[in-house]
């Protein structure tokens, strides 16, 4: 196989994920895990019971239902595909979803951290005052602990992106083409560009990356430019800063789902690539003036982390991303068991951390956190003699575990899709470990 061009389509339900992205309103994934779990009116006082080791088989069959519903919510349904270099699509009227994307990251990457006070009695976060280190549900400390997890090792397919086969005028300017930009691909310093890079007008960049990331916008249809803004600057003894114009908010006038998808479809046929090899999800938010929609590329039942998107208004495509290169197969490579690689969990190597939160910290305190801050009106009291050291530590009790594959990136820039492990908690948590034996993993550092 050379590309993911080349692949067999495997049928399947064509259907928009009308959850994905979409903000719930406020307290809606508790009323669904109320609903959910209404059966099992004990499962709060299972949950309590923390020094008891998770028997991973009772755990699967009695909170199966409960994890479906509200991973459903989180358009994030772990549905492992058959064997074999299967792909899909998504388009309307099927919730049935490839798995989620595996992601070898942090919770932590990308987000902006806080900082927040940690109650030591209690272990829950108050306000400002502590660094997130002390921060539970995978940002300090944990123990991990779990039963009935399988020992069978065995191997799996590995991927990686071909970016080299990408980068070229034909693909770019066909890429190019599709979005309106005018010119000539131009390759110079680290990235292929078309169209003017100063935002006065239609542009393309795609980097020189190992999945060859493209990104495009237009600001002439953008409906939040405002125009261009001249600010005149203030004389050395002028105090008063001029006033920048303000945007007024565009109305509404949103596309339709199936445009969104359609137009995503167009693009990623436009630079080479099979549409069909992708799932398609679009979403918008109350007070939306443009419409979104995401293309995941599908490999063996599962959704790969290196996603394309689109945003649309009623003039045209306003802004997309994506990844041009398309995927080459590793063959297989040995990987170890669900215990090995649940006690990678607690190996410092792999620097486990949570990977997603859990479902009740995304929503709100919910016994997580304190209700409310309040301000202290005097420092803490000084310790005495003899007083113990806080040192808390999160006991995380692992639940279920799943195989799928997700993008790691490499020193020299090149990407692999590789063999990862999912693993749940108790709390709805997520923590991923690679799958791959030590064997086939470089250690080394340069």
């Amino acid at each position: 196989m050379n590309d993911d061009n080349e692949l067999d389509p495997v049928a399947r339900l064509r259907a928009a994920d009308p959850a994905a992205g979409v903000e719930p309103r406020p307290g809606f994934v508790e009323d669904v895990i109320a609903q959910s779990t209404a059966e099992t009116p004990d499962a709060a006082a299972d949950d309590s019971t923390s020094a008891a080791v998770t028997d991973l088989g009772a755990e699967r069959a009695r909170r199966r239902p409960r994890w479906l519903v509200v991973a459903a919510v989180a358009a994030s349904v772990a549905i492992v595909g058959g064997a074999g270099f299967g792909i899909g699509t998504l388009t309307a009227g099927s919730t049935e979803l490839a798995a989620a994307p595996i992601s070898l990251g942090t919770a932590q990457e990308g987000a902006t951290q806080e900082s927040s006070a940690f109650d030591a009695a209690s272990g829950k976060m108050a306000g400002p005052g502590v660094n997130d280190t002390m921060m539970p549900y995978g940002y300090g400390r944990n123990v991990f602990s779990a039963s009935g997890l399988s020992t069978d090792g065995g191997t799996a397919p590995a991927y990686a992106y071909d970016a080299r086969a990408a980068s070229n005028t034909e693909t770019v300017a066909a890429l190019a083409a599709a979005l309106g930009v005018e010119g000539t691909p131009v390759l110079k310093d680290g990235s292929w560009t078309v169209g003017p890079q100063d935002g006065s007008g239609p542009s393309l960049f795609v980097g020189l990356d190992g999945t060859l990331g493209f990104s495009y916008s237009d600001p002439a249809i953008n409906p939040w430019n405002c125009g261009p803004m001249t600010v005149e600057p203030a004389t050395p003894d002028d105090a008063v800063i001029p006033e920048m114009p303000a945007c007024e908010p565009p109305v509404a006038d949103l596309p339709s789902e199936a445009a969104a998808i359609d137009a995503l479809r167009s693009l990623i046929t436009a630079a080479g690539r099979d549409a069909d090899a992708f799932e398609y999800t679009s979403e918008t938010w109350e007070g939306a003036v443009t419409r979104m929609a995401q293309a995941w590329p599908v490999v063996d039942g599962q959704r790969i982390d290196q996603s394309w998107s689109v945003e649309l208004a009623k003039a045209g495509i306003v802004s997309a991303s994506g990844a041009l290169a398309g995927l080459v197969a590793l063959g297989d490579y040995e990987i170890v068991s669900e215990q090995q690689a649940f006690e990678r969990l607690s190996d410092p190597r792999f620097g486990a951390q949570m990977t997603a939160m859990p479902f009740a910290a995304t929503e709100g305190p919910a016994g997580l956190m304190t209700e409310e801050w309040v301000p202290p009106t005097e420092p803490p009291a000084t310790p005495t003699a003899g007083s113990s050291v806080a040192w808390p530590v999160n006991d995380v009790k692992i639940v279920s575990a799943r195989l799928g594959l997700s993008s790691q990136w490499q020193p020299d820039g090149s990407v692999i899709v590789v063999p990862a492990y999912e693993f749940t908690d108790a709390d709805g948590g997520t923590w991923s470990v690679v799958a791959v034996t030590d064997s086939k993993l470089d250690f080394s550092t340069e």
